[in-house]
């Protein structure tokens, strides 16, 4: 499930690419037109996104947008590229669920990350919602959830190929009508914020840009690691929202700094970066 919902990008090109993947062949209507409240909803949860640079600002962002859409509250969860370091958590969970999760690692048996890790499709989760081959420990940790009213959910996977996975959650306290309307309503929306979230935050606060000692820029990694997945320079600038012929000067650039002359091989150092 990989989306080019890239931070680099400019509003046009958000907003392009949010209609092309919102779009239905079996609906002339534009899916925004058809939903103007959404509409403003998604375009203040991306300009958000746009000035967001640390933690709280980027839990601002999607706390604004939650609160909007009567989803009672969110946990964004990013695991570590090394087992012994702590995943990033960005979330309106309370603070004592949040710091005991993380004491206690529970991110290496929750199930709800664990059918993350498994399968790329959102999901709910909760009381006579089954989660797959749960076992006890898995079950007792759901029970301690919900004495701080993370009871029931729906969770985004994200599986962007740049790394460890990372998940997305509204949780809300028991079934409300107004959550459980979100959900069925506006899953396909939440998917796609999901995945503007990650690629923000990605950036922002996960980015590493060296290849192998070598410091790249933002755009020259962006476009790097769209060209690694066989994007042409004229996919990746509709992806970004440049030029064609500013993607080539970024992969030149790129290329250069790295050594080599061509894009396989700046592709390849890339890969071995990540290991």
């Amino acid at each position: 499930m990989t989306f080019g919902a890239r931070t680099g990008a400019t509003p046009k090109a958000h907003w392009v690419f949010a209609q092309t993947w919102l779009g239905s062949e079996e609906s002339p209507v534009p899916f925004w037109r058809s939903n103007a409240r959404m509409h403003r909803i998604f375009q203040r949860f991306i300009d958000h996104l746009s000035s967001a640079g640390d933690v709280d600002a980027f839990a601002d962002a999607m706390a604004v947008t939650a609160t909007a859409l009567d989803l009672s509250c969110f946990a964004y969860l990013a695991l570590p590229h090394q087992l012994n370091k702590q995943p990033l958590v960005i979330s309106t969970y309370p603070v004592n669920w949040v710091t005991h999760y993380l004491r206690n690692h529970y991110e290496r048996f929750d199930p709800v990350v664990t059918q993350a890790l498994q399968n790329p499709e959102p999901f709910r989760w909760g009381a006579g919602l089954s989660l797959r081959h749960m076992s006890s420990v898995q079950q007792e940790l759901l029970n301690e959830a919900s004495q701080f009213g993370i009871r029931f959910g729906f969770t985004v996977p994200i599986h962007d190929g740049h790394g460890p996975i990372a998940a997305l959650t509204f949780a809300a306290d028991q079934q409300r009508p107004q959550f459980e309307n979100c959900i069925n309503s506006h899953a396909r929306v939440l998917q796609l914020m999901a995945m503007y979230f990650h690629a923000h935050v990605r950036r922002e606060l996960l980015g590493d840009r060296r290849i192998g000692g070598t410091l790249l820029s933002p755009r020259e990694l962006e476009c790097l690691e769209w060209a690694s997945q066989g994007k042409s320079a004229w996919e990746i600038g509709r992806i970004l929202g440049i030029s064609r012929h500013t993607v080539a000067s970024y992969l030149d650039n790129a290329k250069e700094k790295l050594g080599v002359r061509t894009i396989v091989q700046a592709a390849a150092r890339l890969a071995a970066a990540k290991g």
